[in-house]
């Protein structure tokens, strides 16, 4: 198999465990009655930005190979959540001094990423009847 495929292999195999992972977590709190707050996502995102910041500090003192960083970090917690990708960025710019940088980060992606919801949800609306 060559590196290429191999490397779409494990990111499709991390990205399957993930998904199923942020399912069962939204199951397991669907079964507890937590349903008037959106603790399931709040709880990925903690655990999968936890888990990101472990694999992460985990690379920089021990050999990590690609496949499993693949696996592990871009297809297992990419899938599970892609917000442990975006406060890892954030992390990162601000530990680097950049906090401008860092804050506009946050801001865009808050701003712009619920505008898109929003604007979606509108076109939807007005287009499909």
């Amino acid at each position: 198999m060559n590196n290429l495929l191999l490397h779409f292999f494990c990111v499709a195999a991390g990205g399957a465990i993930g998904a199923s992972g942020r399912f069962a977590i939204g199951l397991a709190m669907q079964s507890f009655g937590l349903r008037a707050f959106p603790f399931a996502t709040l709880t990925v995102n903690i655990l999968g930005s936890f888990f990101l910041g472990l694999l992460l500090a985990y690379a920089q003192q021990q050999s990590l190979s690609e496949t499993t960083r693949l696996f592990l970090g871009v297809g297992l917690l990419g899938a599970f959540t892609t917000f442990s990708t975006f406060s890892v960025e954030v992390v990162a710019l601000a530990s680097q001094g950049e906090l401008f940088k860092a804050a506009l980060h946050v801001g865009l992606n808050v701003i712009i990423c619920i505008a898109a919801v929003v604007a979606a949800m509108m076109l939807y609306s007005t287009t499909v009847k």
